[in-house]
C-alpha cells in the first residue's frame, strides 16, 4: 500500500513506470483510476472490474479496441499481495487518482486470455484452500517466460535456470 500511495501523491495520472513497481525483488503489476469525484474503494474496483464484460476466458477481449488489463490483472492467478492508495489532486480535471498494485505483476501477454486455470476450485492447492482461492503462493518470480522448459531440458543446477528460474526450480508445490 506504500508504494501505491507513493505514487498517488504525484499525481501523475497514469500508470507508474516499471521500475517504480518493484517491491523486494518483485515487479507488480497495477490498475489506476481517475475520478471526477470520490469513490468508494468497492465502487473503484468494480469499475475495473466491469471489462469483464468485455473478456471471454480462454479467447481475450471480445472487441479489441476495448481495454480488459484492469480486469485480468484485478483476477490474476498467482498476484497475491494487494496495495492501494488515493491522493486528491486538485490541478486537473480528474481530481482523484486511484492505484493499486498488485504483486508479483499479472497480464503476462501469453496468458492474458487465461488469466486464472480453469477449473474446480483449488483443485491445484489441495490443503491450502480459502473461500476458494488457493494460500500457498511462491515466495520467488521467474525472470525468464520458458522456465518450465529450461528446468526440464537442464534442471534447476544449470546456472542460467539456477539465476532466472527461482520460482520453476524452488516452488514445487506452491502456484507459481
Amino acid at each position: 500500500a506504500k508504494n501505491a500511495q507513493k505514487w498517488a501523491s504525484q499525481c501523475e495520472m497514469k500508470i507508474s513506470p516499471r521500475d517504480k513497481r518493484v517491491i523486494n525483488g518483485v515487479t507488480c503489476g497495477e490498475n489506476v483510476l481517475l475520478s471526477s469525484y470520490p469513490r468508494s474503494w468497492a465502487d473503484t474496483i468494480q469499475v475495473w472490474y466491469s471489462q469483464s464484460s468485455n473478456f471471454k476466458y480462454g479467447y481475450g477481449a471480445i472487441s479489441k479496441n476495448i481495454n480488459v488489463q484492469s480486469y485480468t490483472q484485478l483476477i490474476w492467478y498467482n498476484s497475491y499481495k494487494v496495495g492501494c492508495g488515493v491522493s486528491y489532486c486538485p490541478t486537473g480535471p480528474y481530481k482523484y487518482f486511484y492505484v493499486c498494485q498488485y504483486c508479483p505483476a499479472g497480464n503476462n501477454p501469453m496468458q492474458i486470455a487465461m488469466p486464472y486455470r480453469s477449473g474446480p476450485k483449488c483443485a491445484d492447492c489441495p490443503g491450502h484452500c480459502d473461500k476458494g482461492l488457493c494460500t500457498n503462493p511462491c515466495k520467488y518470480q521467474d525472470l525468464l517466460g520458458n522456465c518450465k522448459n529450461l528446468k526440464t531440458l537442464f534442471g534447476c543446477s544449470h546456472s542460467l535456470v539456477k539465476k532466472q528460474c527461482p520460482a520453476s526450480c524452488k516452488c514445487t508445490t506452491q502456484i507459481i
